[in-house]
């Protein structure tokens, strides 16, 4: 019997540190994340884990 793999990427809230908008990104994301709001950028893509520039708020499981 093969062993189920539990993904090692999760799921991010942040928020935007000029507008308080609070938006859910991918941990692992292969673009720049702009807020949805006010076109800050929150995030930018290393080839690997992401690089937060916001607050973050909670992990999602």
């Amino acid at each position: 019997m093969e062993e189920t793999e539990t993904p090692n990427s999760k799921f991010i809230k942040l928020r935007c540190p000029k507008c308080k908008n609070e938006q859910v990104i991918f941990g692992k994301s292969a673009t720049k994340i702009k807020c949805l709001v006010c076109g800050k950028n929150l995030a930018d893509s290393t080839g690997g884990k992401t690089l937060v520039k916001a607050r973050v708020l909670e992990i999602l499981e």
